[in-house]
């Protein structure tokens, strides 16, 4: 990923990116994408993108392994979020989705994550302490809840699912108030340009909608140059 790359992704929304992926393709049926609502902290910030960094945890039982092992697994997620290529964006799988009550991600954890240099967080389980979670750090999450219950990290850089989105460690996500997306790693050669060309043809619809006396004439006109921008 360049970082004119980085930059553009950071300015443009999850759906773009979407289309993009399309458009990068050549054809419709992409599905790298979460389904489903999801809640974002900071609802009016920019898009998260970086290279996942995994983990899976549970929270409704307590851990059945030794307090030893859980305090060290403890250990060993955070020195996994600390390390590893940036941007990064830590995507976290709640097991006991669609029942998740143990809100892993609040003012403490978020802060920890950005002084680690992480983007944000990606999970399908539980924040808190929405009013203070560190600006410049968006958590977006399956759901809201006050408790933490008893939350604790059961696997560290395997492979999750966030709301029907499989996610590999070093997958580049892209996430916003809208949901995540995981970019396929062919198209990232392609995806800058393909970018720039959605924007670039969606203005002919946009500006011709926005003209004063718009008719479907203008319409019909507009929607064939649109057509032909896009083939």
């Amino acid at each position: 990923m360049t970082p004119s790359l980085l930059k553009l992704l950071q300015s443009v929304d999850t759906p773009t990116v979407c289309n993009a992926i399309e458009v990068a393709q050549g054809k419709r049926g992409f599905n790298g994408f979460t389904r489903g609502t999801m809640l974002s902290s900071h609802p009016e910030a920019g898009a998260i993108v970086g290279y996942a960094r995994t983990a899976k945890i549970a929270a409704i039982a307590p851990p059945s392994e030794p307090a030893d092992v859980i305090k060290a697994r403890r250990m060993d997620y955070y020195k996994h979020m600390a390390t590893g290529p940036r941007p990064a964006v830590t995507v976290i799988e709640d097991l006991d989705y669609p029942d998740c009550i143990g809100a892993f991600w609040g003012e403490i954890n978020t802060t920890i994550h950005k002084g680690f240099g992480v983007s944000g967080t990606l999970t399908n389980g539980v924040m808190r302490d929405l009013g203070d979670v560190p600006e410049g750090y968006p958590v977006i999450a399956g759901s809201i809840g006050p408790s933490h219950g008893f939350v604790h990290v059961k696997e560290i850089g395997t492979a999750v699912n966030i709301l029907g989105m499989p996610v590999r460690d070093g997958d580049l996500v892209h996430a916003d108030r809208h949901g995540a997306v995981v970019i396929p790693p062919e198209v990232i050669p392609q995806l800058e340009d393909a970018i720039q060309t959605l924007l670039r043809t969606e203005r002919i619809i946009l500006d011709a909608a926005e003209e004063e006396g718009f008719d479907f004439d203008r319409f019909a006109e507009a929607w064939a140059e649109f057509e032909k921008a896009r083939t």
